[in-house]
């Protein structure tokens, strides 16, 4: 199965659903950056809350997620757009520990929870919207839910989780965001409250093979929702030779020239995606030109 997203209402409209899975795209992470166990958990936990709010965006928007709560792992960093496509990193990749008291990565001890996550909105405007809450829990999901909370005032429900195989392969990965619009009656938010205490781990729905539309049909029932759209989301970066290029040229024919003469060559590294692009003497010497 595909990786993908779906967007829906249930109950009438009151809330607003959105349900995804990211399997290959924690998996594209995974092999990019080598993570450990425990890492991949994290990063892929933050992955896929940042493609869900990247698909609350419109046309060209964008999002950056910050996550750093003081843990070995160090600070958590997400992109995501509107068209589906996220990326993201990890500081320290090697972190993994034995699993928590209920048998689960320990993700809260790898993130850590003395920091915060801070989300940045690129909408178009010239200031950006940005919203900085501090970590309750460290898991992601619960932290994600407070963020909502706090900083756009929307009550949430924040689900993510990865499986990761014991040769630190992605088994399964997805999650869902559900929001309570206003107006909606007490009755609703008990019955959906009810029913996010007994429905299995996110996980384990995805790795069970659930679609996307099923999963968000075992929370609130099938005659309870409404799909509005689907859309593919992937590990997408927007890096290139030719970026990292003008950053060169950018840097003046001065500095260029000590790049020439100390190492005859450079070499530029992506974190996001772990891409390696190396600039002969030659293409040196015309940036060198460019710049001038």
């Amino acid at each position: 199965m595909k990786d993908y997203l779906v967007k829906a209402l249930a109950y009438d409209g009151n809330i607003r659903a959105y349900a995804v899975r990211t399997t290959e795209m924690v998996s594209e992470a995974q092999r990019r950056h080598q993570t450990w166990r425990t890492a991949s958990a994290a990063l892929g936990r933050a992955m896929t809350a940042g493609v869900m709010m990247g698909a609350m965006l419109k046309g060209d928007e964008k999002l950056t997620i910050k996550i750093d709560g003081g843990g070995p792992l160090g600070p958590i960093l997400v992109d995501s757009n509107a068209s589906g496509e996220v990326r993201g990193y990890v500081t320290n990749p090697e972190v993994d520990f034995e699993s928590n008291e209920h048998g689960k990565l320990d993700v809260r001890r790898a993130v850590g929870t003395d920091g915060t996550l801070a989300i940045v909105k690129d909408i178009g405007l010239r200031d950006f919207f940005s919203g900085q809450v501090p970590l309750v829990s460290g898991e992601l999901g619960e932290d994600f839910t407070y963020y909502f909370a706090t900083s756009e005032q929307i009550p949430s429900s924040v689900g993510v989780g990865v499986l990761v195989n014991p040769d630190d392969s992605i088994l399964a990965a997805g999650g869902f965001i559900l929001q309570i619009l206003p107006g909606t009656e007490d009755a609703v938010i008990t019955k959906l409250e009810e029913r996010l205490k007994t429905i299995p781990p996110i996980s384990k729905l995805v790795e069970k093979g659930l679609t996307p539309e099923e999963i968000l049909n075992e929370l609130f029932g099938q005659e309870n929702v409404k799909i509005l759209e689907t859309m593919p989301v992937k590990f997408q970066c927007t890096c290139s030779k030719q970026r990292f290029a003008d950053a060169i040229v950018g840097l003046g024919a001065h500095e260029i020239t000590a790049m020439i003469e100390e190492d005859g060559q450079a070499e530029a590294h992506c974190h996001f995606c772990n891409e390696k692009y190396l600039f002969t003497k030659e293409e040196l010497e015309e940036l060198k030109e460019a710049a001038k």
